[in-house]
């Protein structure tokens, strides 16, 4: 396979700090915390509503002006490519999300390379876009797994958004770069673009989005990225289809799952409209053109 290197290309450096939006393109059920609740196998049972909500999400941005990243399954693009053409077709940055949202300590080397080669080519053929950036499942790149930085710059990757910079169950780096940087690995660099943290008082706060964007107030959040901003970073923002969905289908899941993924729905699409109307967002591709960040 050829390999674009992330030498070849100019990340975004310390002079544009940009807000970026991206969006994890899975249906409501596909999510990590449903698990032990759902086979995957019997996806194709369940109601979709992935479409309807990605379409809402495309319409907030056409409002906003902005431009976003769209990570999605390679599952999605092979069940609904039109939608996939659709991202692409309004101006977007369509990326991968790995084909069966696993995460990364969960499958083995040779399960993850073919989840990932998969993906990319569900989506290119989709949209007629090269994919070169990737989001594992649930932020699962972590250090117990940092041979899969490898895999990826080896089926094409250039950029990832993955290694979330905070301590937390299951995934994120306590003591992780905030800023962009470079991995090595022995088959390239690749380039990583870590959801956005807000260090306050000493401490590192999740400003990127998701449950924390629904349930802390918006305030904070919008004070998070502006800081993250004021640092010279830009500020990684993520949502997903069925954030902006209060009717989805109800799991029945232990209460901790239903607090983390149900409260806030209802608050979330105005909350996300407002916002979008605060800054212009920029997808991942529009910082792939200045200086290279030094590698590490």
């Amino acid at each position: 396979m050829t390999h674009v290197g992330a030498d070849s290309l100019r990340p975004l450096g310390a002079e544009r700090p940009v807000p970026v939006f991206s969006v994890d393109v899975e249906d409501w059920f596909q999510v990590s915390a449903f698990d032990a609740h759902v086979d995957r196998t019997r996806w194709d049972t369940y109601e979709s509503r992935v479409v309807s909500n990605t379409e809402r999400l495309l319409d907030l941005m056409d409002e906003s002006g902005g431009r976003g990243t769209f990570f999605t399954l390679g599952w999605v693009a092979r069940k609904f490519p039109s939608l996939v053409r659709t991202i692409a077709e309004r101006g977007h940055e369509v990326a991968s999300h790995g084909f069966w949202h696993q995460r990364i300590p969960t499958i083995s080397e040779a399960q993850f390379r073919d989840d990932v080669r998969s993906a990319k080519a569900a989506l290119e053929d989709a949209c007629g876009q090269t994919v070169r950036g990737y989001r594992a499942p649930s932020f699962s790149l972590t250090d117990d797994v940092l041979w899969a930085a490898r895999v990826l710059v080896e089926e094409g990757h250039v950029y990832d958004s993955s290694r979330f910079p905070i301590a937390r169950s299951g995934y994120g780096t306590a003591t992780g770069r905030r800023d962009p940087h470079m991995i090595n690995t022995p088959s390239g660099d690749l380039l990583e673009f870590p959801p956005a943290v807000w260090l306050f008082a000493g401490q590192r706060v999740p400003v990127a989005g998701g449950g924390w964007f629904r349930q802390l107030p918006l305030a904070v959040i919008k004070r998070g990225l502006g800081a993250v901003l004021a640092d010279r970073m830009p500020a990684v923002f993520y949502i997903h289809p069925w954030e902006i969905d209060p009717g989805q289908p109800r799991m029945n899941v232990g209460m901790i799952t239903r607090v983390r993924h149900y409260r806030g729905l209802s608050v979330a699409e105005p909350r996300l409209r407002e916002l979008l109307n605060t800054w212009k967002f920029s997808a991942f591709d529009s910082l792939l053109e200045a200086p290279v960040v030094a590698a590490v």
